[in-house]
């Protein structure tokens, strides 16, 4: 019987080919055509599920031959853990937003979707890389959209500022528009002209009001309870998110941070499909 950690390479395998354009390559070539897009994101996503620096990891492959059969390499071919980490920020964010989204495919989304937000703590860094990339926050907000039926994560975004939690809202949301049915979240998300264009989206939102009138107040009133309170199943996430993978992002950069961030959720997603 395959193990959890056959099972878990094989699917993603399978998504790292489709994430990575065109034909899938093949796992290595001699001279300068170097190894292959999706064999890079199978060891990223690897290092993730494995939680192994890369040095130790790349040592511990050496010694899973089956694993290794699965990304088409002998052990004595896998790549030096410096190609890895270099290949990792090359690769464009593109590809690992398409993994995000077909890890999420794995499991056919519920009735229900949560948005909400979370920090998520930056590697330590030094006072003059701070100052020279304005690196002036000690945390990347971080805002995910999760369906509450599988709890798989549908989108993330990252932010190195603070934006208000209404604009990269309506950002994410609108991006995922054909994946929602109802949408269900706290007063931060309180924007008339965002439930407007859910409505007309025919997404049903289920957004509590700030109460500065009576107004608000029946507003709030005549939502559904039940719906509503499901949006702490994205807390529930995060906590699971940091809990297995994590809370601390060992990226140095904010481009890699934002592609380690995507990464987990891809690889949670991986984990938990059935």
């Amino acid at each position: 019987m395959p193990t959890r950690l056959s099972r878990f390479t094989d699917r993603l395998v399978t998504l790292s080919k489709r994430a990575v354009p065109g034909n899938p390559a093949p796992a290595v070539k001699k001279g300068d055509g170097g190894y292959a897009d999706w064999v890079i994101v199978v060891i990223h996503g690897l290092r993730e599920y494995l939680d192994l620096p890369y040095r130790r990891l790349l040592d511990v492959l050496h010694e899973m031959h089956g694993v290794v059969k699965k990304m088409n390499l002998e052990p004595s071919e896998l790549p030096d853990f410096t190609s890895v980490c270099a290949r990792k920020q090359h690769l464009k964010m593109g590809i690992w937003r398409t993994l995000l989204r077909l890890s999420a495919d794995l499991r056919n989304a519920g009735d229900v979707q949560a948005i909400d937000a979370t920090g998520f703590d930056r590697h330590s860094a030094s006072r003059h890389y701070a100052n020279r990339t304005d690196y002036t926050f000690r945390s990347v907000k971080t805002i995910a959209l999760v369906d509450c039926e599988t709890s798989t994560v549908l989108d993330i975004h990252c932010s190195m500022k603070q934006p208000h939690d209404t604009q990269v809202g309506r950002q994410v949301l609108t991006r995922n528009l054909n994946r929602l049915q109802t949408v269900t979240a706290d007063k931060g998300y309180d924007w008339d002209d965002l439930r407007e264009e859910l409505r007309e989206a025919d997404v049903r939102p289920v957004i509590k009001h700030r109460e500065f009138s009576p107004l608000d107040t029946a507003h709030n009133a005549r939502h559904d309870d039940d719906i509503y309170h499901r949006r702490s199943i994205v807390e529930a996430v995060f906590f699971a998110l940091k809990q297995r993978y994590g809370g601390t992002l060992r990226a140095r950069t904010w481009f890699g941070q934002f592609r380690e961030l995507v990464l987990k959720a891809a690889v949670r997603n991986v984990e938990i499909a059935r």
